[in-house]
């Protein structure tokens, strides 16, 4: 049975703008040019270095194994474990996505 999430954030008409464009979106490339437009690097590998850290996690991985293999801090592993936990499923959907995608 799913685990049912509250809302964390509440939309407004600009971020539903925001997220209406990347819905858009329609190759890898297109993806990749918009956030090099709309993000610094530091924001964008910030970013990256979450998702990693999320499919370290979902994966069964350790810690101290995350920060050795990612260079990510305890204090963002441990954010990222919390949305996982507590979040309102955004990762657990990427990465069910992205596993049947594999498959």
């Amino acid at each position: 049975m799913p685990r049912e999430h509250k809302t964390k954030i509440a939309k407004k008409e600009k971020s539903e703008l925001l997220y209406q464009a990347i819905l858009k979106l329609e190759t890898e490339e297109e993806c990749y040019n918009f956030f090099q437009d709309l993000c610094t690097i530091a924001e964008l590998r910030a970013m990256e270095q979450r998702y990693e850290v999320a499919t370290l996690l979902d994966s069964g991985m350790i810690y101290s194994e995350i920060l050795e293999q990612t260079g990510a801090s305890s204090a963002t592993i441990s954010r990222v474990n919390r949305s996982l936990i507590n979040g309102v499923g955004g990762y657990e959907s990427v990465l069910e996505k992205m596993k049947e995608s594999k498959e």
